[in-house]
């Protein structure tokens, strides 16, 4: 069985470039679909949620050609599918996000409801409140969304919740429907500005992406274009992280310091030393026990909820107690059971966890059951004292390419084992 080895108590040092978003590359491939003429994308990380994105666009008839590493031209005029596969659909919530698009295409799109981490219910309720406003019929049954469209217009749309995933569906439909739609309380996350300027930079008119209110100004059709994915933010959090919990001093390079302020700020309330390096890289250290604090997880720009799980776990080897409120997914705590095998101590009240620190944790057998508890136990791992397997590792993979290479660069001692 496939899992990580990793011999802890190792401090980190050196430097560790950061690779593209995940979380921009997966709407942004979707966004392809609007087009009927080819785009070039670059810096596409290679991982396994884009990988079943890609497979998403093949099974639609969409011919993909790969250029080089991180780097695909798609050619989207062969779309000649609006049904996306069970299968694939099943595995990931953001395949989702080809709905808009095949919607604006084909008139019609039928996908099965999506699967993915199981952090939460997630529902899709707020992307079909957006296609509705939008002229969009819609019905669910047998596990499906069936949607189609006879008179798409634009609209006026108040989200309940700022949710990522159908700010960037509804963003999407809106760019090439006729007349200008509204959508109040939107996500304001960086990825949303980065499909933003992929779609502007197809021939869309969006005004406002990064605030809480956008506004799209339909055209009649869109061009494929040239556009490269930003850096994920979140697994530079996570470096951030692994730098501080062994005690290291680590540069993280290739992120842009002022979307990083959500973890940098925490970590500076733990004690940790946060310089900028230039215009692109952080550098971290934490010579000393980090100190308590509390985080709450909010939407951007407050802190991540995919960034609780890696924080929690250095709140574990504070001198202090520290309170992490989960606001977002209400499951986002099954990594608890995993790190009391290695000795934290920890109580769950609901949504908060009273997280009493420890002077050490202990290397243990754990198993990974979502992305970002996965990163979380690795965090513990390099940092306990002793062996730490890590089970489950293909939810890692999902959203991390090559960390076990990037740590052991660190001088952490991990392995990838598969027996």
């Amino acid at each position: 069985m496939e899992r990580f080895v990793i011999d802890g108590r190792k401090p980190l040092s050196g430097e560790v470039k950061i690779g593209g978003s995940k979380n921009a590359a997966l709407p942004i491939l979707a966004a392809t679909l609007l087009s009927e003429s080819p785009s070039t994308i670059h810096n596409i990380p290679d991982l396994l949620d884009v990988n079943t994105m890609i497979l998403v666009l093949q099974s639609l008839g969409v011919k993909i050609q790969k250029l080089g590493p991180g780097t695909y031209h798609i050619y989207p005029d062969s779309l000649n599918k609006s049904d996306a596969p069970y299968e694939l659909i099943r595995k990931m919530r953001a395949s989702f996000l080809v709905t808009g698009p095949l919607i604006s295409r084909l008139r019609k799109a039928q996908v099965p409801l999506p699967g993915g981490c199981a952090i939460g219910s997630r529902p899709i309720d707020l992307h079909i409140k957006g296609f509705l406003h939008m002229g969009v019929q819609v019905s669910m049954s047998s596990g499906y969304v069936e949607a189609w469209a006879d008179d798409l217009h634009g609209g006026e749309i108040y989200l309940d919740f700022p949710s990522v995933g159908a700010t960037e569906n509804i963003i999407m439909l809106a760019s090439v429907v006729p007349g200008d739609t509204v959508i109040a309380n939107a996500a304001r996350e960086p990825e949303i500005i980065n499909l933003a300027g992929f779609l502007t930079a197809m021939g869309a008119r969006i005004e406002g992406a990064g605030t809480d209110t956008i506004i799209i100004h339909g055209v009649r059709r869109l061009n494929g274009c040239d556009y490269a994915i930003m850096n994920d933010r979140i697994e530079a959090g996570t470096f951030c992280v692994a730098a501080a919990i062994t005690g290291g001093e680590v540069v993280v390079r290739g992120i842009n310091p002022l979307v990083m302020r959500f973890v940098t700020t925490k970590l500076e309330e733990v004690g940790a030393k946060i310089e900028n390096v230039g215009e692109d890289a952080l550098f971290v250290s934490l010579k000393n026990r980090p100190r308590a604090t509390d985080i709450k997880t909010m939407p951007y720009p407050g802190f991540p909820t995919d960034m609780q799980a890696q924080f929690m776990t250095l709140l574990c080897l504070t001198d202090g107690v520290s309170v992490v409120t989960e606001t977002v997914f209400e499951n986002r705590f099954a990594h608890v059971g995993e790190l009391e095998r290695m000795g934290i101590n920890i109580k769950v009240e609901g949504r908060s966890a009273v997280v009493v620190g420890v002077e050490k944790l202990t290397g243990a057998q754990v198993t990974a059951t979502d992305l970002r508890a996965g990163a979380a136990l690795v965090m513990a791992g390099i940092a306990a004292e002793g062996r730490t397997e890590v089970y489950g590792i293909s939810h890692v993979d999902r959203g991390y390419a090559n960390l076990e290479e990037k740590l052991r660069i660190l001088g952490a001692s991990i392995v990838r084992v598969n027996e």
